[in-house]
């Protein structure tokens, strides 16, 4: 079996082996549908869409995918199973990756059982399902990002405390960075190239731009490439933290 797939299977089954996969999916569906009913106001908007609903997905991933990442290599340097993990005939980028696949298709899991919103609109009107599904991939992509962040900076700590901080306080800055009132802040001081090189490192401005139904391809790599990124400094954390 592919080294890859095997760890991909092996993290998978330990979400479900205990109540932590089940709390995360409900406390995340539950909020989603609060906040898309109530505080969005889906119903009262008169419109059909789910805009509403994926308007909250940044601020959920937020706070719930660093609780999923913070276990996935301070765990294993706690216990001491790190090493175990990497004498066996896998390479580190396997291992890095294997571990990601598996906590992504969690994320995407979650993801999937928020379809009877996907429902409830379609049977209250008529919607552009084209954007709708566009949406779902850019909150995939987002989640993703989220991730490998949260990855890298669970590698670096035995803490998962601390590795849910600073994942936290990272994912918020990479929010930030798009936020009309911080972009506005730039814009007084600098240049609009200023502005828009770092709304340009936004979480928020890639995935609202395909959240409109418009899968840029450059949204897309953006993506990709953080999450490309941020695996390769988790596989550098990791190898030279490993004799620690």
């Amino acid at each position: 079996m592919n080294p890859t797939l095997a760890i991909f299977r092996r993290e998978l089954r330990a979400y479900f082996a205990t109540p932590l996969a089940y709390v995360f999916i409900v406390i995340f569906l539950t909020l989603a549908g609060a906040l898309t009913f109530y505080l969005g106001g889906l119903y009262e908007r008169g419109q059909a869409d789910l805009q509403p609903f994926f308007n909250f997905h940044p601020w959920l991933y937020l706070f719930l995918i660093p609780a999923v990442s913070m276990r996935l290599w301070s765990e294993e340097r706690k216990s001491g199973t790190i090493e175990l993990l990497l004498t066996l005939p896998v390479t580190m980028w396997q291992a890095v990756l294997g571990k990601f696949l598996a906590a992504w298709a969690f994320i995407a899991l979650a993801l999937v059982l928020t379809f009877p919103v996907w429902i409830t609109v379609n049977y209250l009107g008529d919607p552009d399902n084209g954007v709708i599904l566009a949406s779902y991939l850019g909150s995939l992509l987002m989640a993703g990002a989220f991730l490998a962040i949260g990855a890298c900076l669970s590698a670096a700590s035995r803490n998962q405390v601390i590795a849910f901080i600073l994942t936290v306080v990272v994912c918020f800055l990479m929010l930030l960075a798009g936020f009309p009132l911080v972009l506005d802040a730039i814009g007084a001081i600098f240049p609009q190239l200023v502005v828009d090189a770092v709304a340009q490192l936004s979480f928020l401005t890639h995935f609202a731009a395909i959240a409109k139904g418009v899968v840029d391809l450059r949204d897309v790599v953006f993506f990709l490439l953080t999450i490309g990124f941020w695996l390769y400094a988790c596989a550098v954390v990791i190898d030279l933290k490993k004799a620690d």
